[in-house]
């Protein structure tokens, strides 16, 4: 079965417009956040999924402001939040960041059913590209090997080294496609340029955040086999045009794929052919024009950055942000998509996730997807796992807790490092995974 483990929105969300080329993180730099809400509507999303069967878990978020960025940059002093928004602002926000609730990026994940040890294995992201998520490796690779922890299950990589070479975004650039869920799986790996090939095009406007060769690397340590790996380049000019990562232009689940036809530079028919020649059965290749769903308005209402869940056999739901219903040629185009017999998504939900969506994040940047057989499953702490019960203790733990105005001046209040620390103890003893936090 595949369980979304999503990111529990950190309480130091802020609009700090940290990343070059998502077009929302920078637009809407500097506005007033709402931390409690952002984190509310998660838990919201998470419930919803898991009342329709489909099993759910989140990630606790990083310990945010971040002492050890801080101290590791030169500041030592009594008032080290204070000095650095004197001194450096923007290492400050870097430090404050609260990106990891965006699960997608925390790795790379390939099921036991795919690897050659029959385990299931983890890469975290190293997210060279940019500096306030580099930070982030470190810590998450610590939180997924305490959360999949058992060694007879589990195989933990490190963070890829090797600087920009092997610049590593995670699932947000990895699909994995498959008749069902339960079947060794094609997967699918998106990059945008080549380091030792200098054949082959770049965008110019916006940096590639995924390089071939650190895709390539991963399928090795994953022992995935030549054949069931897809190499695919973004299209350069999408990315110039602000898809930073591939689950901006394109999705997919099981044998279903969700694309705009801007999305890569070879055709879609290298995947159609690669699917077919694995299973003998034909991919279900969504393709959504230009003329349609123009790049732009694939951006700003994140459209692929949806999630498309099985709910039964033969039957997915597409999970949407309520900017696609607000957007006439998106909302169009998913009619015709869920009145299509032809294709297996027949619903479609739309949620308010706007904290989320105001940073350039949409519902399954809030994911990372995880295929894991029962026993497996069995061996994830139960205080992660989302049931009525636990989404209402952290429902009220966000409302004790979180703040309802954030800015980004606001990581200098020197109270914000014994606030949060407070209440991230509070939430490793409600969920029971420990050391969850160094608290250096």
């Amino acid at each position: 079965m595949e369980i979304n483990f999503d990111g529990l929105v950190g309480p130091t969300h802020n609009f700090a417009g940290l990343s070059p080329g998502n077009v929302a993180s920078t637009s809407n730099k500097g506005l007033v956040s709402n931390p409690r809400d952002a984190a509310l509507q998660g838990i919201q999303k998470m419930k919803m999924l898991a009342s329709l069967g489909v099993p759910q878990a989140f990630l606790p978020p990083l310990e945010r402001p971040s002492l050890r960025i801080l101290r590791e940059c030169g500041f030592h002093g009594p008032d080290p939040l204070g000095a650095a928004f004197r001194e450096a602002p923007r290492l400050l926000a870097a430090a404050g960041s609260a990106s990891s609730m965006w699960t997608a990026n925390a790795a790379t994940v390939a099921p036991s059913f795919d690897t050659a040890d029959g385990k299931t294995h983890f890469t975290p992201a190293n997210l060279f590209a940019n500096f306030h998520r580099s930070w982030e490796a470190a810590e998450t690779s610590a939180n997924l090997q305490r959360i999949f922890s058992d060694p007879a299950f589990f195989t933990h990589h490190p963070p890829l080294a090797g600087g920009t070479a092997f610049s590593d975004e995670g699932a947000a650039n990895h699909t994995r496609l498959a008749p069902s869920h339960d079947q060794p799986g094609l997967h699918v790996f998106v990059y945008g340029f080549s380091v030792w090939d200098a054949s082959r095009p770049k965008p110019v406007k916006f940096a590639a955040r995924q390089s071939l060769e650190s895709c390539q690397t991963i399928a090795r340590l994953h022992g995935l086999r030549e054949e069931d790996c897809v190499f695919l380049q973004q299209n350069p000019a999408a990315i110039d045009a602000g898809v930073f990562h591939n689950d901006v232009i394109a999705t997919g689940n099981e044998n279903v794929m969700l694309y705009h036809d801007t999305a890569w530079v070879e055709s879609i028919d290298v995947l159609k052919r690669r699917y077919e020649k694995k299973f003998n059965a034909e991919l279900g290749a969504i393709e959504v024009p230009s003329s349609r769903v123009s790049i732009a308005d694939a951006i700003t209402s994140y459209l692929f950055n949806s999630q498309i869940v099985t709910l039964s056999p033969g039957r997915m739901l597409l999970v949407a942000p309520s900017e696609c219903e607000e957007n006439d040629n998106v909302r169009a185009f998913i009619d015709d998509i869920v009145s299509d017999a032809a294709n297996p998504i027949n619903e479609v939900r739309y949620l308010n996730l706007r904290g989320s969506m105001r940073n350039g994040g949409g519902p399954a940047c809030l994911r990372l997807r995880v295929v894991l057989d029962d026993d497996a499953w069995r061996r994830i702490p139960e205080g992660v796992k989302i049931t009525p019960d636990t989404a209402a203790v952290l429902e009220d733990w966000v409302r004790r807790n979180y703040r309802s105005e954030f800015r980004p001046e606001d990581l200098a209040d020197r109270t914000l490092i014994d606030e949060t620390r407070q209440m991230l103890s509070e939430l490793t003893s409600m969920i029971g995974v420990v050391p969850l936090y160094a608290f250096q």
